[in-house]
């Protein structure tokens, strides 16, 4: 079967995942939030009275329903709900306010917006609003007094859901992302991320988000193990449910991990519960794994890479595999090809660096409403991701880079990674990031932005720096911040760094 065949293929909508697996464990428990619990079978239930209310509240299929709301049970009856009744769900992040917020729901052309009471104030006029939760006439309260709504002969849409890119470098971009390609990506992750019934995950992560949502919980409902779902990640809530025997897996990006080690409660905590750390969404440092993996040696830790567009899990790095590779994010997970390319689109030789490019049944569509930007992506059949790899002769890929992130310092192109994981090794550093600013000597001037946790100067760190790498690789600059700007999945925003004016006019000496 062909690419392109096995895209249109006939694929069961998303929310067929809770079905079947409410066929074969009825009883099972599938889901903790809160107070509350749902075995599989009410837990589908309750999905399809959520489509049943969606469908009877006047929308048609096809409408885009988006869902502005924190994390909860009812966030992912939502989202199944609109996969049964043939809506598409646009997930939008809680933070998201003013024009922001405006540009996701207008530019999706949302038809109704689902939303924490607390925060549906923020939803500009001229927007449908209903309660998600937490109100009498919520979509919540809909369900749980109507529980056996019945079924409704609803055909599922071709589009799951508009997956807004997180918009780092530019606009967000709604990702187009079909039920095919959602369920694929789902067999991807329980392959290889060794999802098993007998684990016991914690999804602490904005479900909005596509890896917490797409790479942990719907593959989780799928393979039928218990999932707790938590407001956001709480350290003392994470190490509660490890020793309590209610979680051993935990997916989070590097900024949690960091912030887990960092707390004062993590080397005396009984965690030898916690079986799979799963990180990704940003890279990790190297000096960071190396502490968390001295601390905490039975745990299996999984490097997962990807983005948006593709589901978002493109590579794994597995547990047995770390050993000599920790800078790399691994290998194609299964439905991905991936090819280093230069900027013609050829292969190059294996060590070289290139830019990554995916052919697979797990991609998006396109960008809603944007065929230029769709076009300019998807080239030749492969969809040009943007980031900057090395490949080894085994097939792991190492990423170097965002390409929009290399610095070109005098005509020489420095990585920004590199230099990163060197500041990372010195003890005060707590974060950093690196990025390249204009400058009428050096066209790029490499700059280093640190949070640091006890005393240091910039003369130290960047001595520190020299000792360890080329010197025309080192900071020109270091500027101490309080605290870096980060998406909700963790990633650094280097473009607001890169705006700012504080770094961009640099103190006279």
């Amino acid at each position: 079967m062909t690419t392109t065949d096995a895209r249109t293929a006939h694929v069961d909508p998303v929310d067929s995942v809770v079905r079947r697996t409410a066929r074969r464990t009825p009883h099972r428990t599938a889901l903790r939030y809160a107070d509350r619990a749902w075995t599989y079978a009410e837990l589908d239930a309750a999905v399809s009275a959520a489509a049943a209310e969606l469908r009877g509240s006047g929308l048609a299929h096809g409408d885009r329903v988006a869902t502005y709301a924190h994390n909860s049970d009812a966030y992912l009856i939502a989202f199944l709900g609109c996969s049964r009744a043939g809506l598409v769900h646009v997930p939008v992040n809680q933070n998201l306010v003013g024009d922001d917020l405006a540009y996701v729901l207008e530019q999706s052309g949302s038809a109704l917006v689902l939303a924490d009471p607390g925060i549906a104030a923020r939803v500009p006029e001229g927007f449908a609003v209903r309660a998600l939760r937490d109100a009498d006439d919520s979509l919540l309260a809909a369900v749980l007094a109507a529980p056996d709504a019945g079924e409704g002969a609803y055909p599922p849409h071709r589009l799951a859901q508009l997956l807004y890119t997180s918009g780092t470098t530019a606009d967000p971009k709604g990702a187009m992302m079909s039920h095919g390609a959602l369920v694929h990506e789902y067999m991807s992750a329980i392959q290889a991320l060794d999802l098993s019934a007998d684990d016991r995950p914690v999804h602490s992560l904005p479900l909005y988000h596509s890896a917490q949502m797409h790479v942990f919980l719907l593959p989780y409902l799928a393979v039928g193990a218990e999932n707790t779902i938590l407001d956001a990640p709480d350290a003392g809530k994470v190490f509660d449910l490890v020793e309590a025997g209610c979680a051993d897996s935990l997916f989070a990006p590097p900024t949690v991990w960091i912030g887990l080690a960092n707390h004062p409660e993590f080397a005396t905590r009984d965690l030898s519960a916690l079986r799979k750390a799963y990180y990704g969404a940003s890279i990790m440092p190297v000096p960071v794994l190396e502490r968390l993996r001295a601390r905490l040696p039975g745990l299996g830790f999984y490097n997962c890479f990807g983005q948006s567009e593709i589901g978002p899990l493109a590579t794994v790095l597995g547990p047995d595999e770390h050993e000599g590779r920790l800078e790399s994010c691994g290998r194609p997970v299964l439905f991905v090809e991936a090819r280093v390319v230069d900027d013609e689109g050829a292969d190059v030789p294996d060590g070289t660096a290139g830019e990554v490019v995916y052919r697979s049944p797990q991609l998006c569509d396109g960008y809603w409403g944007k065929p230029e930007e769709t076009a300019e992506a998807f080239r030749d059949g492969w969809f040009r991701s943007g980031d900057l790899a090395v490949r080894d002769a085994d097939g792991y890929l190492t990423v170097v880079d965002r390409v929009k992130d290399v610095i070109n310092s005098g005509g020489v192109l420095v990585a920004s990674r590199q230099v990163e994981d060197v500041l990372y090794t010195h003890p005060a550093v707590a974060e950093a990031a690196v990025i390249g600013l204009p400058d009428e000597r050096w066209i790029e001037a490499v700059t280093a932005v640190v949070v640091a946790r006890a005393e240091v100067t910039e003369a130290e760190l960047l001595a520190h720096v020299k000792e360890r790498i080329a010197h025309f690789k080192a900071p020109k600059r270091i500027h101490f911040v309080a605290r870096l700007p980060r998406n909700a999945s963790g990633k650094i925003l280097k473009r607001e760094l890169r705006e700012l004016r504080a770094l961009r006019e640099p103190e006279r000496r």
